[in-house]
């Protein structure tokens, strides 16, 4: 049913009321939602899971110790690797959402149960120091009556140690109430997991692109084994945790007066085979025009070079993009296999009209297929060069373009 403005009460406390009902079956709709969103994630990383482990028994007593078997494990343990990192980040997003409501139901994943730290570890004891009165009544008569032991594994290069925070609990002798120092902070809830542990899982993943499969063949070789699901948990968390800071780092990008970008590719391990996949980096650097502003870059990945891709990045950029640019005088429109133009110019182009013109490139096949005469070829080439509004650092080229001279000189 449409409510329109007549149906809505004059009074302000009414209105009130109305807003705030509104706001809450809000809150209780995307609560909802997240946490379908998480028992969804959860069930297809269970699924995986399960294939996985099918897998490994089916080599393990039917399957041929070949070198491509082994290459398709891998792959499915990188699928189960992603799906279990978005289920721990859209748990901890439902979690979040349910927070703000009163009525809906908290999504908790079922884990196994994880292993204990191997005892071989050396163990550190940091004493949390309790209180020194009474937490309830504030009388100092206090005697210990036991603690608690939180440990969490941490790691220093070349040696793994579990840290043991002890806090002790501490019984009034008045009121017989039980005093304690307050948990250590971790960066995850409910996580065992140091900082500087997780700064070195996320490095090697992201930064070293080792995947957590072989992160964890490494750990277990030096004495510490932790599973593969152990591992995409406690990443998933931390994508979910560093996600307002990577929003920061791309709205400081993109709010540049000019913009820097380019491509590269990046090998993926597939079904049998390595795909191409394709790394996007804007970069925003006003340090030689003499900006004020601190130098920042953006990556974005995706699995093709389809144009699609650079348009849903540039979608809402309103300033100066400079790529580098070329022109391959032999097709009727500029070259495009890496998504840009050349690297023997620096050019730039409205943000709007870039993306406008990536997504009208034809493919190299379409090109291949179809060419023009010469006098076309050359008619299409300083159509292009005088009507795209391009800087070019080479003087001759830039006299030539405004001109209508090409390189195949005139009609």
């Amino acid at each position: 049913m449409t409510t329109t403005a007549d149906d809505l009460p004059d009074d302000i406390a009414a209105l009130q009321a109305a807003l705030i009902a509104e706001r809450a079956r809000a809150a209780r709709v995307e609560a909802e939602l997240a946490v379908a969103k998480a028992r969804a994630s959860d069930d297809q990383a269970l699924i995986a899971h399960q294939r996985l482990q099918i897998e490994k028994l089916t080599r393990q007593i039917y399957g041929q110790r070949s070198e491509r078997t082994v290459r398709l494990l891998d792959q499915i343990e990188l699928a189960f690797e992603e799906l279990e990192s978005s289920a721990t980040e859209d748990e901890i997003a439902a979690e979040r959402a349910v927070a703000r409501t009163t009525n809906v139901l908290a999504f908790t994943r079922k884990r196994p149960a994880r292993q204990p730290f191997p005892e071989h570890l050396p163990r550190e004891r940091v004493v949390e120091p309790g209180p020194r009165v009474c937490l309830c009544c504030g009388s100092p008569r206090l005697r210990k009556l036991g603690e608690d032991i939180t440990e969490t594994l941490e790691v220093i290069p070349r040696q793994w140690k579990v840290i043991q925070h002890v806090r002790e609990k501490l019984t009034c002798r008045d009121c017989e109430k039980i005093s304690q120092a307050p948990a250590p902070f971790h960066v995850l809830a409910r996580g065992w997991a140091g900082p500087s542990l997780l700064a070195m899982i996320l490095f090697e993943k992201f930064g070293q692109h080792q995947p957590l499969n072989r992160q964890a063949d490494r750990y277990a070789r030096e004495g510490v084994p932790l599973s593969l699901s152990t591992l995409a948990d406690q990443v998933g968390g931390c994508c979910a945790v560093l996600a307002p800071l990577i929003g920061r780092i791309e709205r400081h990008v993109f709010a540049a007066e000019r913009l820097h970008s380019d491509d590269t590719t990046v090998p993926v391990l597939a079904k049998g085979k390595t795909d191409t996949a394709r790394c996007w980096v804007y970069v925003r650097d006003d340090r030689p025009f003499g900006g004020p502003a601190p130098p920042a870059a953006m990556f974005y990945y995706s699995r093709d070079r389809s144009g699609e891709h650079p348009q849903a990045h540039l979608e809402e950029y309103a300033g100066i993009f400079q790529m580098p640019m070329a022109v391959t005088p032999s097709c009727t429109r500029p070259t495009a296999s890496r998504a840009h133009w050349s690297r023997r110019h620096a050019g730039s182009m409205p943000a709007g009209r870039f993306s406008s013109w990536l997504m009208s490139l034809p493919t190299p096949a379409a090109r291949r297929r179809a060419k023009p005469p010469a006098r076309s070829r050359r008619w299409h080439w300083r159509r292009f060069a005088a009507s795209t509004p391009c800087l070019t650092s080479n003087a001759r080229s830039t006299a030539r373009a405004s001109s209508g001279v090409g390189r195949f000189g005139r009609n």
